[in-house]
């Protein structure tokens, strides 16, 4: 592990920090490559139920590294997670503002916890650039007023207003962020594993489950023990076939 991206377990949630605090954990080529591994390892491991995106200092994401950027550094590494994702929730925890790139990941996160004092935007525009990563689909989240706003000028929001217009969840001084993130992630990993997957995976497209779909869920032991469960009064025990 390298010094850009810190990984820590706590029970069923793998928490995963952006550390590159001296450039507000803007991300090169290779903290992409980095924090790309790391998705791809937490989503694969089934004792992971949720993962907790966060990053180090007071700053969440400043996104690309504009000065690796410069020197010819690609700028394609987390294209996959912006796009596709991953089928594990994940939860980002704004403990500090999230810019450019970095709103675009966070926009990539299923949930948002934001600190009180954090800015919100797609400031792309204001160096020449547009939001690749995923920002143009900004208005499938929110009016496409409010999201023509936000990409054409490159003007940050409050974190208090991006709760108004719906994108992010919870708003709270930035000692309670990732707490209340964990607490999240945490109930999140309660549920049954194949049902919150199929539930993110068919929200995500905004669409009804196919035959098969529906069968891989409702067919499984998983299932058949959350009914078990629930007649016998206990806690379920998943799992995740």
């Amino acid at each position: 592990m390298s010094e850009s991206v810190r990984t820590e377990r706590k029970g069923a949630v793998q928490v995963v920090t952006l550390d590159r605090p001296h450039v507000r954990n803007a991300y090169d080529a290779a903290t992409m490559e980095e924090l790309s591994a790391v998705l791809k390892a937490a989503d694969a491991d089934p004792e992971v139920r949720a993962i907790v995106l966060t990053g180090a200092g007071t700053v969440f994401c400043a996104g690309l590294d504009l000065k690796a950027f410069a020197k010819g550094d690609s700028v394609t590494g987390l294209v996959w997670f912006f796009h596709k994702g991953v089928s594990t929730p994940v939860i980002a925890a704004l403990n500090g503002s999230a810019l450019a790139g970095g709103f675009e990941l966070m926009m990539a996160c299923d949930l948002v916890v934001a600190a009180d004092h954090a800015m919100l935007g797609m400031t792309e525009v204001q160096r020449g650039l547009f939001a690749g990563g995923g920002g143009t689909v900004l208005p499938a989240r929110v009016p496409m007023a409010v999201a023509l706003e936000l990409g054409l000028t490159g003007d940050p929001v409050t974190a208090a207003r991006a709760y108004e217009i719906g994108l992010v969840n919870r708003v709270l001084p930035a000692d309670q962020v990732l707490p209340e993130a964990l607490a999240l992630a945490e109930r999140i990993a309660a549920n049954g594993p194949l049902g919150v997957a199929m539930t993110k995976k068919l929200m995500r497209q905004s669409r009804w489950p196919d035959r098969a779909e529906a069968a891989s869920v409702f067919g499984s032991a998983d299932a058949r023990e959350g009914a078990r469960a629930f007649a016998e009064r206990r806690p379920p025990t998943w799992t995740g076939t």
